[in-house]
């Protein structure tokens, strides 16, 4: 029988790419997330955020479930918070009553604002020990991955 120690430490390539992928974002994430910490914010719900701004300021849960790879009812979880605090608001849809649509309020704009400079300020001192030409290969790499695992 192979010695256990030696079988997740010995790793074919493939094995040992992906788990090195999942290390440095969970290093970039940890960064990431302990500037929200400071902000007494949740990276979650700032990603939340953000991807409703992506949309123009409104969006399906069923979408925004889809975009950040959760199910429709942990939307609704993650969204009572950010409605309580009144970054977002819940509406009827225009084009069909029965679905609902999110919306991302004046103030949840108004915390973006204040807070993704400073986030992003965080993200470029995580990513220095890349030069430019680098950071364009492995968004390169990274787009090809992406493409590779998405109907997987």
């Amino acid at each position: 029988m192979k010695n256990i120690q030696q079988y997740v430490t010995e790793l074919p390539l493939e094995a040992r790419t992906f788990f090195t992928l999942v290390e440095a974002t969970a290093r970039l994430i940890g960064q990431s997330e302990k500037y929200w910490a400071s902000q007494d914010l949740n990276g979650a719900r700032i990603r939340l955020l953000v991807e409703i701004a992506k949309s123009g300021g409104k969006i399906l849960p069923s979408v925004l479930a889809s975009r950040i790879g959760v199910t429709k009812a942990n939307i609704s979880l993650l969204m009572g918070p950010l409605e309580q605090l009144g970054y977002i608001t819940i509406a009827s849809d225009p084009e069909d009553g029965r679905k609902k649509t999110i919306v991302l309020s004046p103030e949840g704009e108004s915390l973006l604002w204040e807070v993704l400079p400073g986030n992003r300020s965080v993200i470029a001192t995580q990513m220095e020990s890349l030069n430019d030409e680098e950071k364009m290969q492995l968004l390169a790499l990274l787009g090809k991955l992406q493409k590779g695992t998405a109907n997987q």
